[in-house]
């Protein structure tokens, strides 16, 4: 711009020639009578002609074959490396286009053939048909303190109803946890169910779009028989139906905060809520959700005869302490099984422990975080039993509370007070009872464990079993006792009978 300027001046206010001009700017002279005679400057600049690439000549063929791709599943569409190789096939030698050229191209061509396009799009579903995906939301527990949680919610377009149930995580086993209950309650299959890419159901996308997929919701699926369609990445109006219901459940459903104490009391209410939302007009059709909603249940498949066990088995070694770790949390086993191969049944709220015979050694809640433990005493109170001469070199003991600790060591009665203590954790689970037992035991004085076990059932509300008293032989045997009337007789003076 600024030599245009100069060439302009040089012309109009220093009255050189344009040959000059050029000589002095090294300009040809055309460029300077260009400039110097310009009259207009508010002109657009000239458009760049388009690069010429080696790949027009077969431009039209291409898009003529993802023209065609459009009619076919979208697994069998065309990739940029099968266009390349048919164009091969086709024009042999006389093709000399790379292959980065042509999958550029096709990758161009079917952003703007789908992505573009489909994005806009209204879609008609038919009856039957389902999405499903999962929401956070934030609740209360029972003691007040707020959590994030999850839920998953399975929406039929076709009807706008939609069910939805809180899982404690994200996972494979909450995802069909959840399907499997809505199905249940609904009493059938959705015919076809559309999900985001979810690392619960996909393990991987290949660039072809084929996707490999975890085997437990492979069998899932086969089991309740019904169609998975996945949207394409990054494509989320693939399934906006759902989307929109995940923000229409938070916002009527978790507000205010929740209070849940009960996961699975909380959800079988939620079944019964989703029932109650569907008394409502359809926002296009005119008709009530729940008329449309029969519509979509006379298109669903039949429920198996058998319900589906969501569970996965993992192997896992424990280590020293008996205690095996599963995504990034520590589980007890027992004792007997450190430095051994255990299996473990995952579901989505349980871990349970297996010996090599598929028998339960333990079962725990499933930890959801990371760097839990979750530790059941009984096992290593048996083994502390066993041994209470070795039992403060047991690094499980050093886990146990301070109280227990004192009382296990300084105790006379310490194999009957360790199986005391393994008696009340077979009840209940939680040593904080137990540990308040031990207390107030203390506190009144006494020391004995039939002591602690009182203040236990006390504290408990329950009743002690009757325990059964061993008889000495000697009274064991039956007294027969006899009725001598005479004497009787003498003292009413002999009066007869």
């Amino acid at each position: 711009m600024i030599q245009q300027h100069h060439i302009k001046y040089l012309y109009e206010y220093k009255g050189m020639s344009l040959r000059a001009i050029a000589k002095e700017t090294g300009h040809s002279f055309q460029t300077v009578k260009k400039y110097a005679n310009k009259e207009d400057d508010n002109q657009l600049p000239t458009p760049r002609k388009p690069k010429q690439s080696k790949l027009d000549p077969y431009k039209e063929q291409i898009d003529e074959w993802l023209e065609e791709d459009r009619k076919m599943p979208r697994k069998q569409r065309h990739t940029g490396t099968r266009i390349y190789r048919r164009l091969i096939e086709r024009y042999g030698e006389e093709f000399s286009v790379s292959l980065r050229t042509v999958q550029y191209y096709v990758a161009k061509k079917k952003r703007e053939m789908y992505q573009d396009s489909e994005g806009y799009l209204p879609l008609e579903h038919s009856p039957g048909e389902a999405q499903a995906d999962f929401g956070s939301f934030t609740y209360q527990d029972e003691k007040g303190v707020e959590q994030e949680g999850f839920f998953l919610t399975l929406s039929f377009p076709y009807s706008n109803a939609s069910y939805v149930q809180v899982v404690p995580g994200q996972n494979q086993e909450c995802l069909l946890q959840g399907l499997k209950q809505m199905f249940e309650y609904i009493g059938g299959i959705p015919k076809q169910i559309w999900f985001d890419n979810l690392s619960a159901a996909v393990i991987s996308i290949h660039r072809n779009g084929e996707r490999t997929l975890t085997p437990l919701f492979q069998k899932f699926a086969l089991h309740y028989n019904f169609e998975y369609e996945f949207c394409n990445p990054n494509s989320g109006h693939e399934k906006g139906h759902v989307e929109n219901k995940v923000g229409y459940i938070r916002r009527n459903f978790f507000v205010p905060l929740p209070v849940i104490p009960d996961i699975e009391e909380y959800n079988r209410n939620l079944l019964y809520r989703c029932d109650q939302d569907m008394d409502r007009t359809h926002y296009r059709k005119g008709k009530s959700i729940q008329e449309l909603f029969e519509d979509d249940k006379k298109a669903f498949g039949r429920l198996p005869k058998t319900s589906f066990d969501v569970y996965r088995l993992e192997r896992a070694k424990a280590d020293k302490y008996g205690k095996v770790r599963y995504a990034k949390n520590l589980y007890s086993t027992s004792p007997e099984f450190a430095q051994k191969e255990v299996w473990l049944k995952i579901t989505y709220n349980r871990v349970i422990v297996l010996n090599d015979e598929y028998d339960i050694i333990i079962e725990h809640p499933r930890l959801y975080g990371e760097g839990l433990e979750s530790m059941k005493w009984i096992p290593y109170l048996e083994l502390m039993a066993r041994r209470p001469k070795s039992l403060q070199n047991l690094a499980f003991y050093k886990e146990l509370p301070d109280p227990w600790k004192k009382y296990l060591a300084d105790t006379s009665e310490r194999k009957k007070a360790i199986r005391l203590l393994a008696q009340m954790l077979k009840q209940e689970e939680d040593l904080s009872t137990a540990t308040e037992a031990l207390t107030q035991t203390l506190q009144n004085g006494c020391h004995d464990p039939d002591s602690i076990l009182t203040t236990w059932y006390r504290l408990t509300g329950q009743i002690p079993e009757p325990v059964e008293i061993s008889v000495p032989s000697e009274l064991s045997q039956k007294v027969v006792f006899e009725v001598n009337l005479e004497r009787y007789d003498k003292l009413l003076g002999g009066v007869s009978r």
